[in-house]
């Protein structure tokens, strides 16, 4: 049994590959079924159905594309020159898998197929094509707007992937790239009473550019260049930084605690001490009660910043969105000092009573707390609206 089985999975494999390409001529994918059958013909170039899968799927296949070619010269418009190109560089490549295994014999008969060299015709019609390419990306650029500029971009690197030896292409891809990319300037707008350093508006703005940037939008923090044309802009407006006085706050509260206090003896209307069922004496548990006063000193202060922020397109003229944001932090400290018992409070409760009141932050280190929360709530906002830039 162990010998049959391995000779038979060979068949099973052998089996389904054969269906697998004949599978794929029936459907008209004739490409895969070529691959297909190369694939097992590599392995047994005698097999029958595989040579005849092969021979009738690559006949059909350069059919199909050679009358594809004609109507597109036909048909005479320079876009089609790339789709000849593509469409000739296939029939090279099928080509050359084909004759990796012909030629072949099938039923006494030689198959094999002409060599066809492709390659003047593929050179031909990818110099055809660049030209076209060329010729469309310029006249795109007379549009004069940022999508026909990005096409145009694309229509030049084809161009230049395709021949690479026109006049100027490398200026020309690089001033479609920069007409096309839509530039944004992110900035902190400060209407609070406080003012800010550079410092510190350079850290609210301390956002992640090349995670926001993507093929053609550019962003910019603040407006350090006067030479460049912004597409977009994203005002970050604060309007009110409030900062709490500091308060403290006492809180008292008497904690009571049971705990066991040694056992009393169980007795009778007589005072005899009671027995249980073994002769042992009946003992009750005795119980105390633990106080202790505790008293909390709560120590508290706030920030909260308060702005929105605006997202407004220069070229036409308007506000896109615009939306409330804000932050907030929060200072606390809590201590405590036992009056009584300290073994009738838990393990939280003394713990306070091993802390003690602190300094309370001034009011720039708050606000400075409440900047990190500021600064998370900006890149949020960024991030959200950026579909709103193209």
């Amino acid at each position: 049994m162990r010998k049959i089985a391995p000779a038979f999975m060979i068949l099973i494999i052998t089996l389904s590959g054969c269906g697998s390409s004949k599978k794929q001529l029936e459907k008209g994918n004739y490409d895969a079924a070529i691959e297909r059958a190369v694939k097992q013909l590599r392995k047994d170039p005698r097999d029958a159905k595989q040579i005849a899968i092969l021979d009738k799927s690559y006949r059909v296949a350069n059919e199909q594309d050679n009358e594809r070619i004609r109507f597109l010269k036909m048909e005479s418009l320079p876009a089609n020159w790339d789709e000849i190109y593509l469409i000739n560089k296939r029939l090279s490549d099928r080509q050359s898998l084909v004759r990796s295994v012909t030629p072949l014999e099938l039923n006494g008969k030689s198959i094999s197929y002409e060599y066809i060299d492709y390659m003047p015709e593929m050179i031909a019609a990818k110099r055809k094509s660049a030209d076209y390419y060329y010729a469309h990306g310029n006249e795109l650029m007379k549009n004069n707007q940022k999508e026909s500029f990005r096409q145009a971009y694309y229509e030049f690197v084809r161009a230049k992937e395709y021949v690479g030896d026109y006049e100027n292409i490398d200026n020309k891809i690089e001033e479609s790239k920069y007409l096309g990319m839509s530039r944004v300037v992110i900035s902190l707008i400060n209407k609070s009473m406080l003012k800010f350093t550079p410092e510190f508006e350079e850290d609210l703005l301390a956002l992640d550019l090349p995670r926001l940037n993507s093929e053609w939008v550019e962003y910019h923090i603040m407006n350090y260049n006067n030479n460049l044309k912004y597409d977009y802009f994203i005002n970050i407006n604060v309007k009110t930084i409030a900062v709490s006085p500091d308060q403290t706050m006492q809180r008292d509260s008497v904690i009571k605690r049971d705990v066991e206090d040694g056992f009393n003896y169980q007795v009778d209307s007589r005072g005899n001490v009671m027995k249980d069922s073994l002769g042992n004496d009946i003992k009750t548990k005795r119980y105390k009660t633990l106080q202790c006063a505790l008293i909390e000193t709560v120590q508290s202060k706030s920030c909260v910043i308060e702005g929105d922020i605006e997202i407004l397109q220069s070229s036409p003229g308007k506000l896109l969105k615009k939306e409330p944001l804000g932050a907030s932090s929060h200072f606390e400290n809590i201590s405590a000092r036992a009056v009584g018992d300290i073994n009738a409070l838990n393990k939280f409760q003394l713990q306070k009573t091993k802390s003690s009141p602190v300094p309370f932050p001034d009011d720039m280190e708050m606000i400075f707390r409440c900047s990190e929360s500021l600064k998370r709530a900006i890149n949020g906002a960024v991030q959200n609206n950026r579909r709103l830039i193209n």
